[in-house]
């Protein structure tokens, strides 16, 4: 397990900033650009080091009609996020008090997402970001435990509100935790408060123990 400090996520910023990194983990720096004033800095650091690439590069011909395009886009983009907004305000609940990237992104997952059970006090909600790995928002109930488990590759979990403890120490907001195949553990939720996370994953996770063998059995690897 590493924790943020450890990792190199000026590769991930600079992604981000270039417009190529995975819209799963572009939700992720979003939200935790929202939470915490430093990664914000460092986004907007990476972004104006990619700018300056930019400007030194040797321009390309525009095909007719592409600045009318481009245009056209961010009318649609802003039209979208307009009934996004429209949307939330007519749902409200407890959706309503997360980062703006997480409400966006739960809007535009549909109609048909909603929280589905995954142990006992812990919900989770799939949300459709276009991403090629796994997106959840999980809510964990104090002192409820996520089963122990492992994953199938990396893992990245931003918490969001509340937090949760598990072998490696407590994660509270705007923390964010790495995993990968090599990590198993057990997250509880803290007592007191709701914790919500936002999970990006590149694989499903993995049970251990005797919810393991079930897993295994039912075919769900």
């Amino acid at each position: 397990m590493t924790r943020q400090n450890d990792f190199p996520f000026s590769e991930l910023f600079s992604a981000y900033a270039a417009g190529t990194l995975d819209a799963g983990l572009a939700l992720l720096v979003e939200t935790q650009s929202a939470l915490r004033a430093d990664i914000k800095d460092a986004v907007a650091q990476s972004e104006a080091v990619s700018g300056a690439i930019l400007e030194m590069t040797e321009p390309a011909p525009m095909r007719a009609g592409a600045l009318e395009s481009a245009l056209a886009q961010i009318d649609a983009l802003e039209a979208s996020a307009l009934a996004q907004d429209a949307g939330l305000a007519i749902k409200g609940g407890e959706t309503d008090l997360l980062p703006e990237p997480l409400r966006h992104a739960i809007a535009a997952s549909g109609d048909r997402a909603k929280w589905t059970r995954a142990a006992p006090g812990i919900r989770r909600f799939a949300l459709d970001v276009g991403s090629q790995m796994e997106v959840e928002l999980y809510h964990i109930q104090p002192d409820a435990a996520i089963p122990r488990h492992t994953h199938g590759g990396q893992e990245f979990t931003l918490v969001v509100t509340g937090g949760y403890t598990d072998e490696t120490g407590r994660f509270g907001p705007g923390d964010l935790a790495v995993k990968g195949p090599d990590d198993t553990h057990q997250p509880v939720g803290d007592s007191g408060e709701v914790c919500v996370a936002l999970i990006v994953r590149a694989g499903a996770i993995r049970l251990t123990g005797a919810m393991g063998v079930v897993q295994r059995i039912l075919g769900r690897r």
